[in-house]
């Protein structure tokens, strides 16, 4: 059966949202999660394993070569995404989505693209890569309370890491993009 793809975001163009179509039976469940053809020219080449804590925030992160793909096994995520590919008519537009694990959905994060993921209960995510990961030159981000975001987090004192409670503003986070050479869009 093929899976139902949601499109965009409505308001983020290359932000794709798959529902996943779980097989159930007396024994569980099985959910096709990635298949080539959903996405031929945007192959992973690293799977990662996230769980996290309540009450944690990552991010906002964006990348300029990488195009994630993510999945909630279990728990609750909220996902804020920006746009930040500047001189685009979508430039800095905003959404929160709630992905849960009872609902699998794939969601795909193109170049240019911030996002943050907020906890609110103990969960579990798988996402892929289609660059290895780099936190140097390809995990660039900016605080994720800046109010240039536009992303209405319900909570005012997350756990961030400590590279996430040091971030610049979200202009910095601009100039250093205009300065990035090679973007993709």
């Amino acid at each position: 059966m093929q899976q139902q793809l949601l499109g965009g975001t409505g308001d983020i163009p290359g932000v794709q949202i798959r529902r996943l179509q779980p097989w159930e039976d007396e024994r569980g469940r099985l959910t096709e999660v990635f298949r080539n053809e959903w996405h031929p020219t945007l192959l992973p080449v690293q799977w990662n394993h996230v769980r996290s804590r309540p009450r944690v925030l990552r991010g906002v992160h964006v990348h300029v070569r990488h195009t994630d793909h993510l999945l909630v096994l279990g728990g609750t995520m909220l996902l804020g995404l920006v746009d930040l590919r500047e001189g685009t008519e979508h430039f800095r537009r905003s959404t929160v989505l709630e992905l849960s694990g009872t609902e699998p959905t794939m969601v795909s994060i193109e170049t240019g693209v911030a996002h943050g993921f907020y906890f609110p209960e103990p969960a579990d995510i798988l996402y892929s890569v289609t660059h290895y990961w780099d936190p140097v030159t390809d995990e660039l981000g900016c605080r994720w309370d800046d109010a240039g975001l536009g992303l209405d987090w319900p909570v005012s004192d997350p756990i961030l890491s400590p590279r996430d409670q040091n971030a610049k503003s979200l202009n910095a986070l601009l100039e250093e993009l205009r300065d990035t050479k090679d973007k993709p869009w």
